[in-house]
């Protein structure tokens, strides 16, 4: 088992935002202090926006961006679903593909938020963009990315992402490599007790929470 502590790391960030990059892949020039990812997963970062604050308007070619919101809420401006809102415990999926697109995500509150964000690399090039959206339901995980592409729910991927808003108590297993990052409590993950900022590499989940919340982000191959 390895794990990776949040507060271990470098915060940095950018406009109107400070974050702490915990996977850099070294296909994406990653560093010594970050990890690589798993399959196509190569990018980790835990972000807190300032109040009113916004990335600016930037694009993206030929990468999948998953954005989970922990505290607070997004505007979500660009060339795909603009104008669409997104508060704690939702998830947005964006294919930018060969077409590519343009977003700005923005912090309407006077309050920070927090927001994971994940990318993964497409498996095929050249594919439209595309925009999926979730709610996250207690004790349930919810697969936010990666299946076939026959499942129209979900941006077609061998990576699998999942999501659970987990209670007390709750138990989660999984069989084969993953990694997982724990976010908004504590828990028990294969005997060792982890919070808030861990990430963790292993094979083979037992995971059960010891708070009475947290949410766990699970990255495992479709195999």
């Amino acid at each position: 088992m390895q794990l990776l502590s949040k507060d271990s790391l470098h915060r940095g960030g950018f406009a109107g935002l400070k974050e702490t990059r915990l996977i850099v892949d070294n296909k994406i020039g990653g560093q010594s202090d970050t990890w690589n990812g798993l399959g196509n997963f190569i990018y980790l970062a835990d972000a807190r926006f300032s109040p009113k604050g916004q990335t600016g308007m930037h694009p993206h070619k030929e990468l999948d961006v998953i954005s989970i919101m922990l505290e607070g809420n997004i505007e979500h401006k660009g060339s795909m679903e603009n104008g669409k809102s997104m508060g704690a415990n939702q998830v947005q999926a964006q294919r930018a593909g060969g077409e590519g697109f343009v977003h700005n995500e923005i912090n309407p509150d006077n309050a920070e938020n927090r927001m994971l964000q994940l990318w993964v690399l497409p498996e095929v090039a050249g594919e439209p963009a595309s925009y999926q959206f979730y709610d996250l339901k207690k004790d349930q995980m919810v697969r936010v990315y990666g299946g076939s592409k026959s499942d129209s729910k979900t941006l077609d991927s061998q990576t699998i992402i999942e999501v659970g808003l987990l209670t007390k108590e709750t138990k989660i297993t999984k069989q084969g490599e993953f990694m997982a990052y724990v976010t908004g409590g504590t828990g028990t993950l294969n005997g060792v007790e982890v919070t808030d900022g861990d990430l963790i590499r292993d094979v083979g989940l037992d995971f059960t929470v010891q708070s009475e919340q947290v949410h766990l982000t699970l990255i495992y191959l479709n195999k």
